[in-house]
């Protein structure tokens, strides 16, 4: 991944007090704290996951968050996308610039780009420029996939997660060392029906991928590599799953 030497960089007084409460996690320092200020984290879709860990993100200090989405907010969506409230949908502000400002406002020293548009494979390049890693927050695979292929085509972090009902999945992807999205879902599911989901579900999933995105630029803890985390929070039942790389994989078998 492609940060700043935080050698050449100090935290200002502001920031020491800011972040104070996680310059004291075990393995966490100063130098992290850099890293993440350093970092271009991307997410794609502000919604029921991206509007968690877009929050999060911001929380912690990364220096430059990329929103991405297409979309206007609307009625449905206020019971679990947080960032858009009914002033938003009153004004038909874009999803991007209705998470945009709350996000400044929550952290100044935070830069977020609102990119208004909707992923293809002839735009990615221009959406995506510069990203060191990617949070997959989208609803539709057509759009997980074109997003999975550049990402391993380009090596950069993918954290993907999904949302249903109560229940969910997390994992990281880095190409060359895990499986791809393409790996895990050989035979993705076709859109169509509209899925239930409590907001909650989706604020746990998202803040586990803000905290994906975290571990990897920093080195904290252990991203779940080659591991999907499913949660039923209804059982409240949790699990680790082994996922394998795919040798034919179309995308990833030749790294």
């Amino acid at each position: 991944m492609r940060f700043v030497d935080e050698r050449s960089q100090v935290m200002s007084a502001e920031e020491l007090v800011r972040y104070r409460r996680q310059l004291i996690i075990d393995g966490f320092d100063e130098a992290a704290q850099l890293r993440l200020r350093s970092s271009t984290i991307a997410v794609l879709g502000v919604g029921g996951l991206g509007c968690p860990a877009a929050l999060y993100l911001a929380a912690a200090g990364v220096g430059h968050l990329v929103l991405i989405d297409d979309q206007v907010p609307e009625a449905a969506n206020l019971n679990r996308q947080i960032l858009h409230w009914g002033t938003d949908v009153r004004a038909s502000r874009t999803k991007v610039q209705s998470a945009s400002w709350k996000l400044r406002e929550l952290n100044e020293n935070v830069h977020v780009d609102a990119r208004f548009g909707h992923l293809s494979k002839d735009n990615i390049s221009l959406l995506l420029g510069g990203s060191d890693l990617v949070l997959d927050c989208t609803d539709n695979f057509e759009s997980r996939l074109v997003l999975n292929d550049f990402c391993v085509g380009h090596r950069i972090p993918l954290v993907h997660a999904g949302v249903e009902g109560l229940s969910g999945q997390v994992t990281t992807i880095v190409p060359g060392r895990t499986p791809c999205l393409r790996c895990i879902f050989p035979r993705p599911p076709r859109a169509g029906r509209e899925l239930p989901i409590l907001g909650a579900a989706a604020g746990v999933f998202g803040s586990l991928q803000a905290a994906e995105a975290i571990k990897t630029v920093t080195g904290l803890g252990e991203p779940l590599l080659g591991r999907m985390m499913v949660g039923d929070l209804g059982s409240g039942r949790w699990e680790e799953v082994e996922i394998a790389r795919d040798p034919d994989c179309q995308a990833c078998s030749r790294l």
